[in-house]
């Protein structure tokens, strides 16, 4: 199968290296998504729209139907290039992340620089789950990966208009909070979640880590990946 791997805001890449040679082992052809912005373009003048059309351009180079991996706040881009290529899109995994509806802000907490970019706020912001198991080598591996992110990525608004994103599997991988977490959360109408329960296939995998599995826990992020890549997973 296809795997499009699509990391969250600040990394690039490559910062799915620890997970992708299993992926690559088991004979799927992986991309992974080094998002605008990151890739030498000036990140000043990048859109959450690039990264969105930067993702369909790697659906409509696949063999065939791709499965997208989102993390983060690029599981709202995932899900934005279901919209766009529904056909085309095998299952969308969420890693951390929600499918933001239409029109809603992507993020909401971060500022800008002086330079109109989204710098890394170092790791105090995220004390508590989302860090916990990262060690201090796992910390500077990912700050390795980091660059300052265009401010549309958390400042853009979703854009979405195909109703056959729905009929597209969706996967949420529930690694810092829990499938209770998020079932509570669509009780309560919390915004970030509101597609959910439009989607016509979905299905939970808890995966025991903090916020950043692809550098404390890959092995166990990649056998999740491998599940729902298997032709016979239904």
């Amino acid at each position: 199968m296809d795997i499009i791997l699509i990391p969250g805001l600040w990394l690039d890449g490559s910062s799915w290296e620890r997970v992708t040679p299993a992926l690559l082992k088991a004979g799927h052809r992986v991309s992974t998504i080094t998002p605008p912005g990151h890739d030498g373009a000036d990140p000043r003048h990048v859109t959450y729209a690039d990264l969105v059309a930067a993702i369909v351009t790697e659906i409509d180079s696949a063999s065939g139907p791709a499965m997208l991996v989102g993390h983060s706040a690029a599981c709202a881009a995932a899900w934005a290039a279901a919209d766009r290529r529904p056909g085309r899109t095998a299952r969308v995994l969420l890693l951390g992340g929600f499918p933001i509806p239409d029109g809603m802000m992507l993020l909401d907490g971060f500022e800008t620089n002086d330079d109109g970019v989204l710098p890394f706020p170092g790791w105090q912001p995220f004390d508590g789950p989302d860090i916990a198991d990262l060690s201090e080598g796992d910390r500077a591996w990912l700050e390795g990966h980091m660059s300052p992110a265009p401010a549309d990525y958390a400042l853009g608004t979703q854009s979405l208009g195909n109703p056959k994103r729905y009929d597209v599997p969706v996967v949420m991988v529930c690694p810092e909070f829990s499938e209770a977490d998020v079932r509570d959360w669509i009780s309560q109408g919390f915004a970030p979640v509101s597609e959910l329960p439009k989607v016509r296939h979905l299905s939970y995998v808890e995966l025991e880590s903090g916020h950043w599995p692809q550098a404390s826990r890959p092995d166990d992020l990649a056998r999740v990946l491998l599940a729902e890549a298997d032709p016979t997973h239904s």
